[in-house]
């Protein structure tokens, strides 16, 4: 037979065999539909790894008891409660009708917004960031968070994380399927870890730390030395430090909070995440930035050309004005969130209760009453006094005997929150 034709006859005896266990796999399938076919076998191992996300569940928790008739006081969702600066909005009114925007935006982000980037990089934390190399535009600062994690961490790779931290690094981290380490703090020392307690071996095993000041969930604020102890040890165990800065400018003391990247030597160990939803009140724009070490850059922005949706070309036009005013709005916001904390402690004092001091961020973090673990009180505080927040655990193990209390909610509905609590307490501590 000639060689053409032989071939032909094995390629159709293959697709016939391919064919058949087509059919029989389609035919068993549709037997079985009826039945509740099970596709666990099929799942990626990873995703057993995976953790539940504390905010849907704090959600669906919240949702039934409002369908239930309860008038919650929700204090456990992060979402502005304003609306962003009037010049932000026009300028994205503007940006949706013009036809450049109608198309795709460059990968690494628009040049004027990277450029607004690099322009409140120096004016506000005197650091020369280049745009075109060190800069990404991500659709807000959890896709840089996931991009980082999956661009530098392997299977089984360590990542060391500073408790209570936000729930996201660990589970960004299962998806790699890294390992974690945890590194404790507490309110004697305002939140930061002792960087040296930890042993030589975990730094030396370690790939990356992650950290975030302004603390969400404690609103600790990183200083100086701090940064500078993190940058050393980098330095020294060859590790990478990425500060998630999503809180950048929500500071409650004189000096605004510390970009780690002002930190000598930092730009050559770190990146650094930014996010507009918080300084300008636009979560639901989605959009953000990851800024650091030029080769640690082109690695993320690979992964990110890969995985993620490109931040939108009309709210990049809206952040670079934003990152190019004077600030005066991100601080008046400031100064707001801090008054907010005040009549929420002030309130809870009340109650006998006590807040952790907070020096920014958005959140409040409130030890729990004596003989009771964080867990319970949450539902205590929902079914008895009909405010809802967020267990510490749900922030990793030392993150146990604490609740987070938002501040994005007006400081008359905190104080009503606080009566509430008051009201409701009875005997229960």
């Amino acid at each position: 037979m000639p060689r053409g034709m032989q071939g032909s006859g094995e390629r159709r005896t293959c697709m016939t065999a391919v064919a058949q266990a087509a059919t029989a796999k389609a035919s068993q399938s549709q037997e079985t539909r009826g039945h509740g076919t099970d596709l666990g076998d099929l799942l990626a191992d990873r995703v057993a790894a995976i953790p539940a996300n504390p905010f849907a569940k704090a959600d669906a928790r919240v949702a039934a008891a409002v369908a239930n008739g309860k008038p919650v006081i929700n204090l456990a969702k992060g979402n502005p409660d304003g609306e962003p600066p009037q010049f932000m909005q026009d300028a994205v009114a503007k940006a949706a009708r013009e036809s450049i925007n109608f198309k795709y935006s460059p990968f690494d982000g628009k040049p004027e917004y990277l450029s607004a980037i690099s322009s409140w990089y120096r004016s506000q934390h005197g650091v020369h960031i280049d745009p075109k190399t060190q800069l990404l535009a991500v659709a807000g600062a959890s896709v840089g968070i996931s991009v980082a994690i999956q661009a530098l961490i392997n299977k089984d790779d360590l990542v060391v994380l500073v408790g209570p931290y936000y729930p996201q690094y660990e589970g960004s981290t299962a998806v790699v399927q890294g390992r974690v380490h945890v590194v404790p703090t507490d309110e004697k020392h305002g939140f930061l870890p002792d960087l040296d307690a930890v042993p030589g071996a975990v730094w030396d095993e370690a790939k990356l730390l992650i950290l975030n000041y302004p603390n969400n969930p404690t609103g600790a604020v990183a200083t100086p030395e701090f940064f500078a102890n993190a940058v050393r040890l980098a330095h020294e165990h060859h590790f990478v430090i990425l500060n998630d800065f999503a809180y950048a400018g929500i500071g409650f003391d004189e000096q605004p909070p510390i970009s780690l990247l002002e930190t000598p030597g930092a730009i050559d160990v770190s990146i650094e995440l930014g996010s507009l939803s918080k300084m300008y009140m636009v979560a639901g724009w989605r959009g953000g930035f990851v800024a650091g070490n030029a080769q640690l850059l082109a690695a993320i922005k690979s992964v990110h050309q890969q995985t993620s949706i490109l931040m939108s070309s009309i709210v990049q036009v809206a952040g670079a004005a934003g990152l190019n005013s004077d600030q005066s709005t991100v601080r008046t916001l400031a100064v707001r969130y801090r008054d907010r904390y005040h009549a929420l402690r002030d309130g809870l004092a009340q109650a006998g209760l006590r807040l952790a001091t907070a020096h920014g961020g958005l959140f409040a973090w409130l030890a729990v009453p004596h003989g009771w673990n964080d867990e319970d009180f949450a539902v205590w505080l929902l079914d008895k006094a009909n405010v809802a927040v967020i267990p510490g655990s749900d922030f990793g193990p030392t993150g146990a005997g604490f609740v987070r209390l938002s501040l994005l909610e007006p400081a008359t509905t905190l104080a009503e929150a606080a009566r509430r609590i008051a009201a409701a307490r009875g005997n229960a501590w």
